[in-house]
Parts: structure tokens; C-alpha cells; sequence
């Protein structure tokens, strides 16, 4: 793999890590709440199981919360004081240019065309695209999707990277990963094409033990990054340095083997901060 590097403002990252009183409540996301604290709004997924996930009860669970609330507190604030925001692949980019949010964690892949729009902190995570199938299916590469149907999610870049492998492929975008399981549950897919890191997570549901098998084809290079407002510099040096404590301090393998471990997902080491696998 290639590595280059990400923005002059990830360079950064090797200053020491921001001190509690980081980010304030001037923030434009952050406002007094009745008891005078300041908030924080940080976008997520909702539907991404070991990643994002909103739980019954209304708690989040997933490494890109645990990477979102490990940074939020060294800006300066505390669990009770971030709001998680929902925010799927066709919007994060605007979510972030009307200021919902002060920055997103969401298996947000570094893209030059992202960029264009979005600053990044990061990477914090490499993973790599990959389909899931059901666990009898004969199909074992990219080709074998011609002719068949395929469920990605709008904004994701995943199905394009298929579309050029399989051009005869029968795409189906829906708004959310869960739909997508459920479509290949069913048999209306005849397979998912996301991050494996993403499908590893719905794989290890209980409802859907033994039912799928990821591919293991590691068709592309996906370096997560926090996407901040475009031009917030300042933020960004924030985060890569808060990032770069989360890895030396054991907290970054901590939450990773917590949130992938029960699904035997073979993950990769911790990326240098500001630097791209290519």
C-alpha cells in the first residue's frame, strides 16, 4: 500500500494533546443548556451496528461513538454534554455546511472529491470495501455480480466501485444499511457492498448468526476520517490531536477489539494520523 499525505493541517498532528478548555461554548453547534454547561452536536450513523448504532433504549454503542465521545472530551466536554445527530451518507456533507454538527464520525471515507467540500481529521481507521452474502451463495468475487442484484446505499462510493467491476450488475440504493440486510435476508439482493468493518457488524447480530459470510476481497482502501466544516483548521488540529493521544494511550485498541472482537473481524492497525493508505 502507498501512503501520502492528507492536508498541510493534519500536520499537526504531532503537537500535544488539547487541554480540556480546547473548544468552548462559543462553538457554533454549542449552545447553554438549563444548567449552563455547553453542548457539543456530533453527527453519526444510527444504523451501522459496532460502528454507530442507536440502541432501543436511546444509548449509542459502536467505535465511531466511542472515537466521537473520546475526542468530545478532550475539546472539553463531557458524555452528558454531546448530542449525537443522525447523519446518512447523502447528507454529511451538507449537515456539516449548515453547521448541524461541529464535526462527523460515520465511517466517513477520505476522498479527494469529499475534500473539495469537507475538511478531515484523521484517518483514524483503515477498512476496505467487501461484499456480504448469504452464507450458500456461490458467488466469491466482484464479476460473479453481473446479472445479479446488488443493494448499496445512496452517497456511499461502494456501489460505483462495483458498477465498474460488474458493469451488468442490477444496483438497488436504499437510504440505510438495515434495509439493505433485510432486502438480502429475504432474497431480493442477491448481495451488500459496503466497508467490511460495517457489514462484520450486521454479520455478528444474534438475528442474523450464521446467515451471511463476508468475501474478504478488500477491493478498495477506506481511511475513515472526522469530517469537519470546510476551512474550521483550527478544529481539525484539535481532533488529529486528540486522535493521536486516543492511539498512544491503548484507548484506540481498547474500543476497537471491544466493538469488532465478537465478530472475528481481522482488523487493521491503527493508521498514522494524517497519512492516507492509498
Amino acid at each position: 500500500m502507498k501512503l501520502r499525505k492528507v492536508t498541510a493541517a493534519s500536520a499537526a498532528v504531532l503537537a500535544l494533546a488539547v487541554g480540556a478548555t480546547a473548544c468552548g461554548s462559543s462553538d457554533n453547534n454549542s449552545s447553554s443548556s438549563s444548567g449552563g454547561g455547553k453542548k457539543i452536536k456530533i453527527g453519526i450513523k444510527y444504523d451501522q451496528p459496532g460502528l454507530g448504532l442507536k440502541e432501543p433504549n436511546g444509548s449509542f454503542s459502536g467505535f465511531d461513538v466511542d472515537v466521537a465521545t473520546y475526542v468530545a472530551g478532550k475539546l472539553g466536554y463531557k458524555p452528558n454534554q454531546i448530542e449525537f445527530v443522525e447523519t446518512k451518507s447523502a447528507d454529511r456533507e451538507n449537515a456539516l455546511q449548515r453547521g448541524d454538527v461541529k464535526f462527523i464520525v460515520a465511517s466517513y471515507s477520505i476522498t479527494d472529491e469529499r475534500k473539495q467540500k469537507v475538511d478531515f481529521a484523521g484517518p483514524y481507521f483503515l477498512a476496505h470495501q467487501d461484499l456480504l452474502v448469504k452464507s450458500d451463495s456461490k458467488i466469491t468475487k466482484g464479476t460473479d455480480l453481473n446479472g445479479k442484484k446488488l443493494c448499496s446505499v445512496t452517497g456511499s462510493t461502494s456501489a460505483q466501485k462495483i458498477v465498474k467491476i460488474a458493469p451488468k450488475v442490477n444496483l438497488k440504493e436504499n437510504s440505510g444499511y438495515s434495509e439493505c440486510v433485510s432486502s438480502l435476508q429475504s432474497g431480493a439482493v442477491d448481495a451488500l457492498t459496503t466497508d467490511d468493518s460495517i457489514l462484520a457488524g450486521y454479520a455478528s447480530q444474534a438475528q442474523y448468526k450464521g446467515q451471511f459470510k463476508l468475501l474478504g476481497l478488500k477491493l478498495s482502501n477506506e481511511n475513515y476520517g472526522i469530517g469537519v466544516k470546510k476551512g474550521d483548521t483550527a478544529t481539525v488540529n484539535k481532533i488529529n490531536d486528540a486522535l493521536t493521544s486516543m492511539v498512544s494511550d491503548g484507548t484506540w485498541k481498547k474500543d476497537v477489539e471491544k466493538n469488532f472482537g465478537p465478530a472475528n473481524y481481522k482488523y487493521e492497525p491503527a493508521p498514522k494520523i494524517g497519512v492516507i493508505v492509498q
